[in-house]
């Protein structure tokens, strides 16, 4: 079988594997924040931190749970690797540094889980388990919970109230992110990924010296960085590690993982709306610009010209044998698009243009099928985008879901749409502006300047994968890239959770025979397309100076 059609295979199969777990998983989905009920395991955490889940909240008080409870866990996280030398099960590693241990914090908190150290000899186990993974959880948590008080405020009507963010997230942990990782970390295992609390071993000589390693609950993190979209690993090495990332099977389950959640919330979105055509729009956009973007990354990266391109079949530097072109293309792609940033290659190994392909990615948003939670309200957010366009076509007053999208709805998409943009350029010009910043880039001219680019559009879009040759741990970056990815996550939820709160407040207004049909195909080929217009003339300048210049002149 030609490498080529391993990759289509591969891609057919992923395909039917999220369709056949798309109904039951988005319909359990809309169960559990539908639900009045409570499980008695979630009675004891409302009692531990003192909720009350039954009381409804305004968008104010809702933004106020989720700032307040991620600012404790920058708190905790902080301090817990700042101690770190003086707890047990630390392997020996010293304490994080300041600006690095914030950096961490902030990263893990933000759903980034971007990484300036080598996790197999920074991070022990305490860290690793009771810090990082703990933060796997509840920032995915955090995330879908915002997503769900939006389309509450799509869904109800003559009233401010979204629901009850400690209910919201704590339901997210234990009925859908524990259930899942516990059974993707058993299927881990069985393929050979490693779950241990075992200190530091020798294993061999290696170029005149012995070679260590360590181990850790690696296959439970795994599974929730991928389920979470998280990112980051126990190795720097990431999805690309043996311990990590056994071999194929295990790869394109994981490209499974870190899907399988986004796609599915879309047909939660249809369910609590009352539309289960809505949520199919949704769900083709996504899958459109998912499916494009990885076609488009195999032609980059397996028709690249030379002859070492040509002996290797493709452009394999930085890939691993076991995995090839399609499979860590199918990752790359599905990694940048999605909020996940783990690795089974190194970006910045890819063709000029490929590498270009998972800037854009996350340049878009991150909203095919994006992050948990942040995927759906960010391509929410872009369909009242697309639905102003077209009424400022035809001259008629926007509607999306039977409520108005006025002067104020539309300020907060704006705001939205603005906010993540501006911390990446901004970011970007003032490290390539300043001495120091440049002196961390491993390469000069149009990839060096990418490797910049690529770091702050990573952190301020909360995806985490980095384009590697770019030496992150300075008190620059981990400064400047924390306060990008704090920024980048909770500005853009200020303005989501004030939006959620108007719509909630309106009246539904009926359809007419001049109402866009949000739920037709035309509609899907016109949110695409507000997509990449929107994105096009924010970040072509800077890419222009980047992978596109690469890409062109090789």
């Amino acid at each position: 079988m030609s490498p080529e059609l391993a990759g289509v295979v591969q891609l057919l199969a992923l395909i039917a594997a999220l369709a056949l777990a798309h109904r039951p998983l988005g319909d359990y989905m809309a169960r559990v924040y539908s639900s009045d009920e409570h499980l008695r395991v979630e009675k004891w955490i409302y009692r531990g931190i003192g909720a009350n889940p039954n009381t409804e909240m305004r968008w104010p008080a809702y933004l106020r749970g989720v700032l307040a409870f991620s600012a404790v866990s920058v708190l905790f996280l902080y301090v817990l690797q700042r101690l770190q030398g003086s707890l047990p099960g630390s392997l020996g590693f010293a304490s994080i540094d300041p600006d690095q241990a914030f950096n961490t914090a902030a990263s893990f908190v933000s759903n980034t889980d971007w990484q300036s150290y080598y996790g197999e000899q920074a991070m022990g186990h305490v860290v690793q388990t009771g810090g990082l993974a703990v933060q796997n959880f509840v920032s995915s948590a955090v995330g879908i919970a915002v997503a769900v008080a939006l389309v509450r405020g799509f869904a109800r009507s003559r009233t401010g109230e979204l629901g009850n963010f400690w209910a919201d997230m704590v339901r997210g942990v234990v009925r859908i992110l524990l259930p899942l990782s516990v059974i993707a970390a058993i299927v881990l295992v069985a393929c050979g990924a490693i779950q241990n609390f075992s200190g530091i071993h020798e294993v061999g000589q290696f170029m005149g010296g012995s070679q260590q390693w360590n181990g850790g609950a690696v296959a439970s993190q795994e599974a929730i960085k991928e389920i979470g979209t998280n990112g980051g690993g126990y190795f720097n090495a990431n999805s690309a590690h043996p311990f990590e990332n056994p071999g194929p099977f295990s790869n394109l389950f994981e490209i499974f993982l870190l899907l399988l959640i986004p796609f599915a919330l879309t047909r939660t979105f249809g369910r609590m709306v009352g539309s289960l055509r809505q949520g199919y729009a949704i769900l083709a956009t996504m899958a459109t610009i998912w499916i494009g973007f990885i076609c488009l990354m195999w032609w980059t990266e397996f028709a690249h010209h030379g002859p070492a391109f040509e002996i290797a079949g493709g452009a394999m530097e930085g890939k691993e044998q076991r995995f090839g072109i399609g499979a860590s293309s199918i990752f790359s792609i599905s990694t940048t698009l999605t909020s996940t940033g783990a690795v089974d290659s190194f970006h910045s190994s890819n063709t000029g243009l490929g590498g270009g392909l998972n800037l854009l990615g996350m340049q878009l948003g991150e909203i095919a099928p994006g992050g948990v939670g942040s995927g759906l309200y960010g391509m929410l957010i872009m369909a009242i985008i697309a639905v102003f366009i077209a009424g400022l076509m035809v001259g008629r007053t926007p509607e999306y879901l039977g409520k108005k999208i006025g002067t104020r709805q539309i300020k907060l998409a704006a705001c939205y749409i603005l906010i993540t943009p501006a911390l990446v350029l901004v970011f970007t010009a003032f490290a390539m502006a300043l001495p120091t910043p440049a002196d961390s880039m491993t390469n000069t001219g149009a990839h060096g300047f990418s490797e910049i680019l690529y770091a702050y559009t990573s952190g301020a879009n909360n995806n985490g994968s980095a384009f590697a040759g770019l030496n992150a741990d300075t008190q620059w970056f981990n400064t400047t890239i924390g306060l990008a990815m704090l920024l980048g996550r909770f500005l853009p939820m200020v303005f989501v959770l004030a939006l959620a709160g108007s719509l909630a407040e309106q009246t539904p207004v009926p359809a007419t025979a001049g109402t866009l049909r949000t739920e037709k195909p035309l509609f899907t080929g016109l949110l695409v397309g507000a997509i990449l217009i929107t994105t096009g003339l924010t970040y072509f300048p800077a890419l222009a100076l980047g992978p596109l210049a690469e890409g062109l002149a090789t």
